[in-house]
């Protein structure tokens, strides 16, 4: 538990310590505790902050609304992990009318990992809403990109250290990935591993994001839920793992595996979706456009007649999750800046065997192909070098992506 002088004031943009218990009282209803420095603060602030009482509200309501405390609440997509089979594979409260793309179906999902305290923790982990007020407050008050130096790349817990704690962290979900194993035990694997190594799993309550991993399985975009749904024979899983270090850096990166005997056109589409990303990174240099990423990226899926998501994009990334620049990946975009040496984004194309159109299931997270048909994609961490580039989150003694089936076959 957080003594007073460790905490600071919840006013926006207000890093005062907290010296007195001065607290919202509407947010005491809710049974949340928002401290401010002063009486003076509280009321200048009011208006911003009170927008959170209805995101509270609603997120309440999402949950079954306020209980009480011993009583576990129904919120109708989770339950416990010893729970009958036959309910963990029963569909959540909001797919059984909800019309389905493809043919795979949600989970009920096991109930959201805890992260020992002695873990340093983002912003948003606390949050009732999963918001990170240092990413809101970059937005508003930040328009160029970030520049890092060699002393915040090669600390002890710098950004090279997250990236390579993402790697290995994204080794072992990828040695536990097999036909038979459950999503949830992925999500298992990762949280695990993240404490282990003395990191935060970086989606953990990001907006309310209720996994330490996404599992995108055959035609799920991204940003698919762990469940309790088990891994079948033929399916391509993507597995995304990000994490917060000690030193208040994030790592992101992820890749496509095969499960089992995949047909000719999985193993196709992922290996396109390999080289879509391979052909982005080649072009990673000081003076590139960050708009010129999106035509290599499309120029290699369409060689293979797929086609490129447009919903989502890469993004800086280091001290916060999320950050500019905006990195688009399809041809024709309008993104803005030139590389410069010391920039780190990620590049993550979402490349579909059919249309790029996607839409979102009722979990209001899992996003998945219109038509039904699969979706695949790798992510790297990249650091712009004076010459060219460095991968951050590159696998062991590969510092140019090299295609391997037998490394993404399970």
């Amino acid at each position: 538990m957080a003594t007073s002088d460790e905490r600071t004031c919840t006013s926006p943009g207000c890093n005062n310590p907290i010296t007195s218990n001065l607290a919202c009282p509407k947010c005491k209803e809710f049974g949340i505790n928002s401290y401010f420095c002063a009486q003076d603060c509280f009321k200048k602030n009011y208006g911003a902050h009170k927008q959170f009482h209805s995101v509270i509200k609603q997120v309440m309501i999402n949950n079954g609304g306020a209980q009480h405390r011993k009583t576990p609440p129904r919120n109708g997509v989770s339950c416990a992990l010893d729970a009958a089979p036959e309910l963990k594979l029963s569909l959540p409260d909001w797919a059984h009318d909800f019309s389905f793309s493809g043919r795979l179906r949600p989970a009920l999902y096991s109930p959201m990992r805890t992260v020992p305290p002695e873990i340093r923790r983002p912003d948003y982990a606390d949050h009732p809403a999963g918001v990170s007020e240092s990413e809101r407050r970059d937005k508003a008050n930040h328009n160029s990109i970030r520049v890092y130096t060699s002393k915040e790349l090669d600390a002890e817990y710098g950004l090279r250290h997250a990236c390579r704690m993402g790697r290995e962290v994204l080794d072992a979900a990828g040695k536990a990935l097999r036909v038979g194993v459950t999503t949830d035990e992925i999500d298992r694997v990762v949280h695990e591993a993240c404490i282990e190594r003395d990191c935060y799993p970086s989606p953990l309550n990001y907006f309310n994001f209720p996994k330490s991993v996404c599992t995108s399985v055959n035609e799920v975009v991204c940003h698919g839920i762990p469940d309790y749904r088990e891994v079948q024979d033929g399916d391509i899983v993507n597995i995304d793992v990000s994490v917060y270090n000690r030193g208040g850096y994030h790592g992101d990166l992820n890749e496509t595996f095969c499960v089992g005997n995949v047909d000719d056109d999985g193993k196709m589409l992922v290996k396109t979706a390999f080289e879509s990303l391979a052909s982005a990174v080649e072009l990673v240099k000081p003076g590139t456009l960050y708009r010129d990423f999106g035509t290599a990226i499309h120029k290699a899926a369409s060689k293979n007649k797929c086609s490129v998501v447009r919903t989502y994009c890469g993004h800086g990334i280091g001290s916060l999750f999320h950050t500019i620049p905006n990195v688009p990946h399809y041809q024709k975009n309008k993104a803005k800046g030139t590389v410069k040496a010391g920039h780190v984004f990620t590049i993550e194309p979402m490349i579909n065997r059919g249309t790029y159109d996607e839409y979102t299931w009722g979990d209001n997270w899992t996003s998945v192909t219109s038509d039904g048909k699969r979706s695949a994609q790798f992510e790297h961490t990249i650091l712009v070098t004076e010459t060219g580039y460095e991968l951050l989150t590159a696998r062991e003694n590969e510092p140019v992506m090299t295609w391997n089936e037998d490394l993404i076959s399970r």
